[in-house]
């Protein structure tokens, strides 16, 4: 009997951590040594203590941007738990920006893309995105508009952004313009490198945080 109950009991383990597996394994791979990172890390550190370790966020930074989907798949087939599988990269001056797009999709692999830099999906916490001929152009807009807003200065590598972001603005409004806008250029153009201001990150960022009440949701209701 003794035995019969160590078997049950590991079974009952392995189910339980196969519905922790199930909350989701997220790899995301960036072309930038600090922003993205920062930004997705500040993201992964807001998870509630019930869902920490459960809901899994992978973030590999400063990868050449034409690097990003063989690196993704490498990793991910080095640790197959990691099923969710994103690249994120701005459109600045990458010359196959759309074929990039065009091929992680092809393999299955999620873009998190900004056109023309992720700032763009920064401003979308406080207002409507604005269009912008240059990167240099899109962060200094959005340093002046993040002062104003929470009168720190902005830094590309501040390790405190997202937590910054939900404070002064909000990511619900942000989630809302950003999809708002993107389909509407959807109607009009097919290339992402057509689309500017536009930005993917919502659809993680809002993938993510559904997932995140969806079990909060179950917990309390346990």
């Amino acid at each position: 009997m003794a035995k019969k109950d160590h078997c049950g009991n590991r079974t009952q383990r392995m189910n339980r951590l196969q519905r922790v597996r199930d909350l989701g394994h997220y790899l995301i791979v960036t072309d930038t040594k600090e922003t993205e990172g920062n930004y997705i890390t500040g993201l992964k550190n807001t998870l509630p203590k019930s869902l920490q370790g459960r809901l899994v966020i992978k973030v590999i930074e400063d990868q050449r941007t034409q690097d990003l989907i063989k690196v993704c798949k490498e990793k991910a087939a080095s640790n197959p738990q990691y099923a969710k599988l994103w690249i994120m990269f701005d459109r600045d001056e990458v010359k196959d920006f759309d074929d990039i797009i065009k091929n992680a999709n092809r393999e299955g692999i999620n873009a998190a893309w900004s056109n023309c830099c992720l700032e763009v999906w920064f401003e979308a916490y406080f207002q409507n995105m604005t269009c912008c001929n240059t990167s240099e152009e899109c962060w200094k807009r959005f340093a002046k508009l993040f002062k104003q807003k929470t009168g720190k200065e902005y830094k590309k590598a501040d390790a405190e952004i997202y937590n910054l972001l939900k404070e002064y603005g909000d990511e619900e409004e942000a989630i809302d313009r950003a999809r708002h806008r993107h389909n509407a250029f959807k109607e009009i153009v097919n290339k992402a490198s057509e689309m500017n201001p536009c930005s993917t990150v919502y659809l993680l960022v809002d993938e993510i945080q559904k997932t995140i009440k969806a079990n909060e949701s179950r917990v309390t209701n346990v």
